[in-house]
């Protein structure tokens, strides 16, 4: 006979899957929504909803912690027979995701009040949050990919709130192609991992995995899941999309670069326990992730649209979070999705508030020798910790080396007048991101499997030489702005190297983009990058 705590448990899990079902029901209901009063119901038991799965990841969260110290949940085997797979991950993207909905269903409800996109937004709004919460709660690789097509398809039509837009037209169908691309390569590895393990189901996935040596289904399915995260996480030269996509509504925006272009890292946090340390996979997320991160850090640099800054900014993080994941760094990738999707999120809902603080006067940089005396010494200072204590960055040196950066960095931009006093608080503050990063670490680690992979040589070779440009790339337009030859390549880099035209040409020639026939379909209150 069940006892109380199974009875709780067994409760508890029941709820957590059906937020992501009563999701998608509201979903229906809010589209055959007549008159603004059921609408506005629709808004509330949305955000009713989506705190409802806060308050049930929480719980969740407390169960696994209860279980970590030794306390017997039966979680797992109660989670079993529902088709989750409650582990520390699936806890805090459910907790990031919650968060997130409930937020963005606040700020949206009022943004569009009036709005005609206003009756498109929320269903489909509702079906992007179910389809995610679904991709991270589930245990079987069929659902999951059902999930991510699921996504991709509802994010379509958001970005066409407004069909008349035709560069909202472009946008989209290029997302859609780059997308289908990435569902092919995800399909592809899900039956690749089928072939060899013969399961569907991730417990039994990753047990068949550990006893197992891996095979060349393994290694093929490492590429083709690499593939299809570069894809969703829009990586050179798919990632045009990303930066026309403006032409959204804010809310829409927000969802995209905090809430769903992440998956392609998730998947790769869910399922690397499948592969044997670094594969050829992992080698192809070092080189297009830390490539894309050149680019788009050196393209955002020559933006003066803040929403085009934030979305080559997205690009730039999506290529870092994939970098650390490509050379084993995974407790650090997850900390870097979490803390993007929170940031980016804010960024936009607040991008508004960002442009009236632009026009305010900056203040003159203090001059370079005086700069430089303060951010060397500092990363020689982080630096010589992380080697003190290797663990901090998994023992890898690329992450030290890339820690160490940051903390130099954050110097770089001292403002000219700074009381000595002041500068050695920056300096606090910047040594400060070590042991900010070290708690970080022991929160997030036991959320994973396993969060050390040995770097090998071709790893390390790949991930110095992209580090390596980037710091000769950034170093140059920061500390020499002014040079004859960085104002030639600014040029370029302001387009992006151009390197998303030949995907843009061909999709144009091919999609059945509709023209804009008359200014009149600009009805009051149509909202975008402007508003």
């Amino acid at each position: 006979m069940p006892n109380f705590v199974d009875i709780t448990v067994l409760s508890l899990l029941a709820l957590w899957l059906l937020v992501p079902v009563s999701l998608l029901v509201m979903a229906g209901v809010s589209a055959r929504a007549s008159t603004p009063a059921s609408l506005q119901r629709a808004w509330k038991i949305g955000r009713w909803l989506t705190a409802s799965a806060l308050v049930a990841s929480l719980a969740v969260g407390g169960l696994l912690v209860l279980d970590a110290l030794g306390v017997p949940t039966g979680l797992p085997e109660a989670a079993q027979p529902l088709g989750l797979y409650p582990d520390g991950l699936a806890v805090w993207m459910a907790l990031l995701i919650s968060l997130l909905g409930t937020v963005l269903l606040r700020f949206a409800e009022n943004y569009l009040k009036g709005d005609r996109g206003e009756r498109r937004f929320l269903p489909w709004c509702l079906v992007v949050l179910a389809s995610v919460m679904l991709l991270v709660f589930t245990h079987h690789l069929v659902v999951m990919l059902i999930a991510w097509v699921g996504v991709s398809v509802a994010l379509h039509h958001l970005l066409t709130l407004y069909p008349e837009r035709v560069e909202a037209q472009r946008a989209a169908w290029q997302k859609f192609v780059v997308s289908r691309l990435g569902d092919a390569a995800l399909i592809a590895a899900v039956a690749l991992l089928y072939a060899r393990f013969g399961t569907f189901q991730l417990p039994e996935l990753f047990a068949a995995a550990a006893a197992a040596s891996g095979g060349w289904q393994v290694e093929a399915a490492s590429v083709a899941l690499a593939i299809a995260a570069l894809c969703k996480c829009a990586q050179v030269p798919m990632h045009g999309w990303l930066i026309k996509v403006m032409e959204a509504p804010t809310p829409v925006s927000a969802l995209l670069h905090a809430g769903v272009i992440n998956l392609g890292g998730f998947v790769w946090l869910r399922l690397f326990p499948v592969f044997d340390g670094l594969t050829l996979g992992h080698y192809l997320l070092i080189a297009v992730g830390g490539f894309t991160a050149l680019v788009a850090v050196m393209t955002m640099l020559t933006q003066t649209s803040v929403k085009h800054a934030l979305a080559w900014s997205t690009c730039a993080q999506m290529g870092f979070m994939l970098f650390e994941i490509g050379v084993g760094a995974y407790t650090l990738a997850l900390a870097h999705l979490l803390a993007h999707s929170l940031y980016k999120a804010h960024s936009f809902l607040a991008s508004g508030r960002t442009v009236r603080a632009s026009r305010c006067e900056r203040l003159p940089l203090a001059p370079l020798r005086q700069r430089l005396s303060l951010a060397l010494p500092a990363a020689a200072v982080a630096a010589m910790v992380l080697m003190m204590w290797p663990s901090l960055v998994s023992n890898n040196p690329l992450l030290g080396a890339l820690l160490s950066l940051a903390v130099g960095s954050t110097l770089l931009g001292m403002p000219v007048g700074t009381a000595k006093p002041k500068r050695w608080a920056l300096v606090g503050m910047a040594l400060a991101l070590v042991p900010l990063y070290a708690l970080l670490y022991s929160v997030l680690a036991p959320a994973l499997p396993s969060a050390y992979t040995p770097l090998t040589l071709t790893a390390g070779l790949l991930g110095s030489l992209m580090l390596a440009s980037l710091v000769l790339a950034a170093g140059a337009v920061t500390l020499f702005p002014q040079a004859a030859w960085v104002a030639r390549w600014r040029v370029h880099f302001s387009q992006g190297l151009y390197l998303a035209l030949p995907l843009q040409r061909a999709v144009d020639a091919v999609a059945p983009i509709r023209a804009w026939t008359s200014p009149s379909s600009l009805a009051p209150g149509l909202k975008g990058e402007w508003s």
